[in-house]
């Protein structure tokens, strides 16, 4: 059996009951967290608080060199960890058929991902939420890439908020902040933008205003996520004023 659990957004008690079960029951336990990771927490905190070892496997590791992973679950019970929900990563789908190739049973334990976070925190409806994009680190100085800017401007002329997942170099310990992304996007769309940061922490902050003041501003320790959001109902124009200060001449 291959469980794959996800951890959740945050430390190591954001696990839902179920992951931790599965957790304590594994024969292996292996991670990831080049995908993404948890900040408020190490992995010898994992390790300690759910009383197992982990194995953690870089991008070579799961995409590359798989065996390791599905012999483990081939012999026994196997568990991989995964920060926010499993599948939200290809790299995790393709371990899962990689898996059933080989007649092996697996199974998914969900975690909170950062897109329902957003919503939650936001107040911006989840269904009305569009096609998602990545902002990347810049490249020599190159601007911010054409599809970025094509997919936030097909998302609002359907009406539809984006959320912009920011870069993350998790070997390097880099991780993009919101202030930077705001900066790159602001001389494309220079409009309304929602920054959440630290979802899942116990100190979330969500602040809304015009891009370029938000490239101005600093947010605290990661992980940040922006929004841009499209057409607005009265609720979430409501949200917004109340629960991210957004300026009301831009709602």
């Amino acid at each position: 059996m291959l469980t794959f659990v996800g951890l959740g957004l945050y430390d190591k008690r954001s696990i839902t009951v179920e992951g931790r079960e599965a957790l304590r029951d594994a024969d292996r336990v292996f991670a990831e967290f080049y995908t993404s990771r948890l900040v408020g927490t190490t992995i010898e905190e994992l390790e300690t608080h759910h009383g197992v070892a982990i194995d953690v496997r870089d991008r070579a590791g799961v995409e590359q060199e798989p065996a390791p992973v599905l012999d483990a679950a081939e012999a026994g019970s196997a568990v991989f960890l995964v920060a926010g929900d499993p599948m939200v990563s290809t790299t995790h789908t393709d371990l899962r058929l990689r898996a059933h190739e080989r007649d092996i049973e697996t199974r998914i334990i969900h975690g909170t991902t950062a897109q329902t976070a957003a919503g939650s925190l936001t107040g911006l409806q989840n269904y009305r939420f569009g096609k998602a994009t990545t902002i990347p680190f810049a490249y020599r100085d190159r601007p911010i890439p054409e599809s970025v800017v094509e997919t936030i401007e097909a998302n609002r002329e359907r009406g539809l908020h984006t959320l912009c997942y920011l870069d993350i170099k998790a070997a390097e310990g880099r991780y993009m902040s919101a202030d930077v992304a705001a900066a790159r996007l602001a001389p494309e769309i220079d409009g309304l933008g929602v920054v959440v940061a630290r979802a899942g922490s116990p100190d979330p902050l969500v602040v809304a205003d015009r891009l370029s003041a938000l490239a101005e501003g600093a947010f605290g320790d990661p992980l940040h996520l922006l929004v841009l959001p499209g057409e607005l109902h009265h609720l979430e124009r409501d949200a917004l004023e109340a629960l991210a200060d957004a300026p009301p001449e831009l709602l």
